[in-house]
């Protein structure tokens, strides 16, 4: 009779996870900044139809990166459980902190089951408050942890490099304008150091905007909206840069 072979637990917990990592760093990276207003989600993401940034509950957003039909089924998850709650209990009920607790249970028990592959995605979910200081961002990776989140953080396959870039030039009172370009910038960021130019074509661009009179905070930015807070931001960046404005001062 053969002797079965034995992989010991730690060993099979790395192989998970290196094949859920292998499968989250072949999709486009997201970026999720904190701004004066609220929180902006920018994606790499030119399809029109398949989104990686979703509204989950009044001031509650999704981000995801990974396999579309697996994250697209957790976020069904949380809009059930989110309409359950606020319908049961009380609107103010449902919170990011919940909502993300929820994710990480799904996911924790997943990436730990030997029947079942582990999930290819990684997960943010955030929460506009009345203030800056009361925003939530949380950042779920493929194991089901936590990880709680301020100014800005980027999932997805250049997630390491994006994140130091938004790290090193982030900073709090950003307009929107400023905001998105910065984002623009950081996914525009290639490995090898060279730099893309994203068009308002290949990004999917929303807001948790908390001046928004209306209960529901989130909002999409689509076509020439987009494309306007792009060309302004640089606009201001190039009258900036250019030396002519100052000689004329100066003259």
């Amino acid at each position: 009779m053969s002797t079965p072979f034995y992989v010991s637990p730690q060993q099979a917990m790395a192989d998970r996870a290196e094949y859920a990592r292998k499968g989250i760093a072949r999709g486009r990276s997201v970026v999720v900044l904190q701004y004066t207003d609220g929180i902006v989600f920018v994606a790499e993401n030119p399809s029109r139809a398949l989104h990686k940034v979703s509204e989950i509950y009044d001031r509650i957003a999704f981000a995801a990166v990974g396999k579309y039909n697996e994250f697209e089924n957790l976020r069904i998850g949380g809009v059930r459980y989110a309409d359950l709650r606020g319908y049961t209990y009380d609107r103010d009920d449902v919170t990011a902190r919940g909502l993300a607790n929820v994710y990480a249970q799904t996911l924790g028990t997943i990436f730990s089951s030997v029947g079942e592959k582990p999930y290819e995605v990684e997960l943010i979910v955030a929460e506009v408050g009345s203030a800056a200081e009361d925003d939530q961002i949380y950042r779920l990776p493929h194991d089901g942890s936590i990880v709680d989140e301020h100014g800005a953080v980027a999932v997805g396959g250049n997630s390491d490099q994006i994140g130091s870039y938004l790290d090193q030039r982030h900073r709090d009172g950003m307009t929107l304008a400023e905001a998105l370009a910065l984002a623009v910038e950081s996914l525009g960021r290639d490995n090898n150091g060279s730099d893309r130019q994203l068009t308002a074509e290949q990004l999917e661009v929303a807001v948790l905007d908390r001046t928004r009179p209306q209960q529901r905070k989130f909002k999409r930015i689509l076509g020439r909206q987009l494309s306007r807070l792009l060309d302004t931001e640089s606009a201001a960046t190039a009258k900036t840069d250019d030396p002519s404005d100052e000689e004329e001062e100066e003259s």
